[in-house]
């Protein structure tokens, strides 16, 4: 209210009150008020501007939540990450919206579904959007400092952080953006290519490869050390205005690099521990369904495959102390009790579950990600309603105050902070793109299909009894049922992603 204010309306009260002479008490009292209301709306102008909330988004690439301690990791400890877990909102049913870099990135900013922009790929969303304005700059426009440190939007990961360019981008975004330049698998110290090296040949190698580099040098030889650093100078310096800042971290990306001082507790490597081997784990599962990545087509042993997850750990190990850095820049500038905190990653990881690797399944691995919120006033919490990384945007910009946007495609989940039990959605839903994969995730089933009309298969999980999705139910004729009914829901929500201002501009 105080902010719509009209300075048309402090030009009337004052020009009233040096109105011609009067002289009686009645006029006495109104001048009286009414500079009393002027203060009272000088005051509030003041206060509501210092008290704006800030955002620190911060996210990981590549990251699963099994892989973090506060989500039940026992051997890869955490603590910076658990620490914002202990003061905030814990989400374990958390997915993304594509299980890979690209679209889901491009989602979660612009507000829409990547079959709503079509924006599949790893472009920036901004010619299917147009002028509609992004998470960030919805903030930006509302008076907030906006930047980015490294990866918010795409950015090829070795390849982007070795140029230290943009990447896919979109600069409308931003107050200011900066890119973080490190060596990548180039790094000093002692590297190996675990992928497609059964003989142990081949060195280390660039692209987006599984390599595992124990470097030489500190924190800040590598990009997210570099992230830390420019992240708590910013905080520092905008600690007197509202900001939205976006913190991208690239670890646990391929390549796996890391300063040798995180690897220890993972070594020797043939201790870490791989998921089961399930004999014919495939072989009720459509072909669409077997992941790009695995232990055969990778041509990677068991000893590889255990380097494999010490090398990701190591990764996660260090990208989690450069969080902790991050935090403790913000409790040092006395505004955590004014910055909401969001810890998250683009999209899950397997690390060997049913003999697949890296990304773009739609396994819970894969899909699901890691997401704490930590709010001032909120009461920590651990909530298992669903919610997707598509409603960040509404639900910050809700609890910032800034003007709701209907055509967000996003829900708004802050009750979930005062009452985890509260519920907005009874189903997530994600896809893979490159796979033309569907996934509705509800709390019994995990139904799945290949092709928009499920003609390159279906997947059915009953996670209830089958958490680990080994067993697929979708040929069974038990239950053809559920099927029949998921086929239906999927057609709904495919038409319901696709209606909207976009399609309807068009």
């Amino acid at each position: 209210m105080v902010r719509k204010f009209s300075w048309h309306c402090i030009v009337y009260l004052m020009g009233s009150m040096v109105s011609p002479m009067r002289t009686n008490l009645k006029l006495k009292f109104n001048i009286e008020f009414r500079l009393a209301f002027l203060v009272l709306l000088f005051c509030g102008c003041s206060v509501t501007a210092k008290d704006k909330l800030n955002v620190l988004f911060i996210i990981s690439d590549d990251l699963t939540s099994t892989a973090l301690s506060c989500y039940g990791n026992t051997v890869c400890k955490t603590p910076n990450i658990d620490s914002l877990a202990e003061r905030g909102t814990r989400f374990t049913r958390a997915y993304c919206q594509g299980t890979y870099c690209g679209p889901s990135r491009a989602s979660f900013m612009s507000g829409y579904y990547p079959h709503a922009t079509g924006a599949l790929g790893y472009k920036s969303p901004r010619p299917q959007i147009g002028n509609r304005v992004t998470w960030s700059q919805h903030f930006k426009n509302n008076g907030y400092y906006s930047a980015r440190v490294s990866k918010i939007y795409h950015m090829g990961v070795p390849g982007g952080i070795e140029s230290g360019g943009h990447g896919a981008d979109d600069e409308a975004s931003w107050t200011e953006r900066f890119n973080s330049k490190g060596p990548e698998w180039r790094a000093p110290g002692d590297g190996e290519t675990l992928q497609n090296n059964p003989d142990g040949k081949k060195p280390a190698v660039g692209g987006n490869t599984f390599v595992v580099v124990e470097a030489d040098g500190d924190d800040l030889v590598h990009s997210d050390g570099k992230t830390a650093k420019k992240a708590v100078e910013l905080i520092h310096r905008h600690k007197d205005k509202p900001f939205w800042l976006g913190v991208g971290f690239v670890r646990p990306h391929v390549p796996f690099v890391a300063p040798r001082s995180y690897y220890p507790p993972f070594k020797p490597y043939s201790k870490m521990v791989l998921p089961p081997k399930i004999p014919g784990d495939w072989d009720d599962i459509p072909k669409a369904g077997i992941n790009y990545c695995t232990s055969s087509n990778m041509k990677m042993d068991i000893r590889r495959q255990k380097k494999s997850v010490g090398g990701y750990y190591a990764s996660v190990a260090y990208m989690d102390a450069q969080v902790g850095k991050v935090l403790t820049a913000l409790d040092e500038a006395g505004l955590r009790d004014n910055t909401i905190v969001i810890f998250t990653s683009d999209h899950g990881f397997h690390l060997g579950e049913h003999d697949f690797w890296a990304k773009v399944s739609l396994r819970d691995e894969s899909s699901q990600v890691p997401l704490i919120i930590s709010a001032p006033g909120k009461k920590p919490a651990v909530c298992s309603s669903f919610v997707e990384l598509l409603d960040l945007y509404p639900t910050l910009a809700g609890m910032c105050g800034l003007e709701a946007q209907k055509r967000l495609q996003g829900k708004d989940v802050s009750k979930m902070l005062d009452d985890p039990s509260h519920s907005v959605r009874d189903t997530a839903f994600c896809v893979a793109p490159a796979r033309k994969g569907f996934l509705l995730r509800d709390e019994k089933w995990a139904y799945i299909q290949y092709g928009e009309k499920a003609d390159k298969g279906i997947e059915l999980f009953d996670v209830k009894n089958d958490p680990k999705q080994y067993v697929n139910l979708a040929l069974k004729k038990k239950y053809q049922p559920v099927v029949k009914a998921f086929r239906k829901k999927m057609a709904a929500k495919l038409v319901a992603v696709r209606e909207n201002d976009l399609s309807r501009r068009k």
